[in-house]
């Protein structure tokens, strides 16, 4: 049992995009049946429970400075049953994830690095490691920027090892699968965490299950590339994303510079999918309930990048909300092939007003096209390059499953803000 190093980006929801830290026990339920039903048969798995599943009195996006959190005798924080009551009795999220895992799904959490600042106020005692307290191994300067519940720890500690191996031995216990660990890939104040994201690699690989490693917030700096690749599933590459057409303009510079790290098993991670139904219980971005606001061509243009350069698909929309046309962004079958089945995805020409990417596909036969438009207004993108039709090839637009001619591959045209994917193959011989 260890670090899941999967052959393909992960696929899944998360309940910040809706919930904020306020998400409850039903609400997870209700998302997670609605993608047993319409998504796990295209791949779909992981429902995640966002930040402050700890705290009773969490209510939106925003954080209640120095609020009294739920935690056990250790130090370790655990499910608030006014939100979860499945975890009375010291259940913690088992019964939750039994219920996931019951419809063919994987359960994940979100943590924050290090040790909670009531267990060090409290000076609780380090399971497995007698003698040692959260005030021997807290680092009372090192504290997130953004959210006032955690110290760091010190790496160097032996106590600080024997805090995170209880942790996940515990989540082990409860039958977690995905953990996103957050304010530990990237931060103004401190950069990157290495020490005390190998000790949560560690304790993943002493946890006795198999989990997902996923870091944020982003951006992560390229230069620890090769130390993500070693000891995570997946990091942030950018701040948190939402459904502004400027924050969609910046993910393509965001994914042009880590495109190139991805390998099996280590993902560069473009953030979640604002679709949907959004910002139920919060206010991100100074909007609240929504709609997203991304145009229809803006949409497939997210879904295009993010399938091109593979990063992880993690839908932030209230699924059972989800409209028609939402639900056939998230299981167009040409489209997750390209996310799923690709390979070496490339930006391979950009200039102001748009870019066009590459990818081969796995069979070694077949590569895919992607033009982008950042313009407001259509663009003709005269790339013959780009489509050269070998004899014996075709081409097929993955959005409107069209065949394209040789005449209409010299010259691509592409909405406002959208996109054109292809797949480029050999034809099929005629029957």
């Amino acid at each position: 049992m260890s670090l899941i190093r999967p052959q393909t980006p992960p696929m899944g929801w998360n309940s910040w995009d809706s919930y904020g830290a306020s998400v409850t026990e039903a609400e997870v339920l209700a998302n997670a049946e609605y993608m047993a039903r319409f998504l796990q048969p295209h791949g779909w798995q992981y429902v995640v429970v966002d930040i402050q599943w700890y705290e009773p009195a969490a209510d939106g996006s925003r954080y209640h400075a120095f609020a009294d959190l739920v935690m056990d005798e250790w130090g370790r924080l655990l499910p608030a049953v006014n939100r979860f009551p499945s975890a009375a009795g010291g259940q913690g999220f088992l019964p939750l994830a039994s219920a996931v895992h019951r419809l063919g799904l994987k359960f994940g959490i979100h943590i924050l690095r290090g040790i909670p600042r009531q267990a060090v106020h409290h000076n609780t005692p380090i399971f497995g490691s007698p003698g040692v307290t959260a005030r021997d191994v807290a680092r009372f300067y090192s504290i997130c920027p953004w959210n006032s519940d955690m110290y760091g720890v010190d790496p160097q500690h032996p106590g600080a090892k024997a805090y995170y191996d209880s942790l996940f031995h515990l989540y082990a216990e409860w039958g977690v699968d995905f953990v996103k660990v957050d304010d530990i890939a990237w931060s103004r104040l401190y950069g990157y965490h290495a020490g005390e994201v190998e000790l949560i690699h560690q304790a993943i690989e002493h946890s006795g299950r198999d989990m997902v490693l996923s870091l944020s917030p982003g951006p992560s700096a390229l230069s620890e590339v090769r130390h993500l690749q070693d000891h995570a599933t997946m990091w942030r590459v950018s701040d948190d994303f939402w459904d502004q057409w400027s924050q969609l303009r910046e993910a393509f510079d965001f994914a042009a510079q880590w495109a190139p790290t991805s390998r099996a098993g280590a993902y560069a991670d473009l953030d979640m999918l604002p679709l949907g139904h959004l910002a139920i219980r919060s206010s991100e971005t100074g909007q609240g309930d929504r709609w997203t606001r991304f145009t229809p061509e803006e949409q497939q243009t997210m879904m295009s990048l993010w399938a091109i350069s593979r990063s992880p698909l993690m839908m932030g929309g209230d699924l059972p909300q989800n409209d028609a046309d939402t639900l056939s962004l998230l299981t167009n079958k040409d489209i997750l092939r390209l996310h799923q089945e690709s390979y070496g995805g490339r930006e391979v020409y950009r200039d102001e007003s748009g870019s066009v990417w590459r990818a081969r596909h796995e069979d070694g036969k077949s590569s895919y096209v992607a033009f982008f438009n950042w313009a407001d207004d259509p663009r003709t993108m005269d790339f013959s390059w780009a489509m050269t039709l070998e004899p014996g090839h075709v081409a097929c637009d993955l959005w409107s499953h069209q065949p394209l001619t040789k005449t209409e591959a010299m010259s691509i045209k592409v909405l406002a803000h959208g996109s054109r994917v292809f797949l480029v193959s050999q034809a099929l011989p005629a029957r």
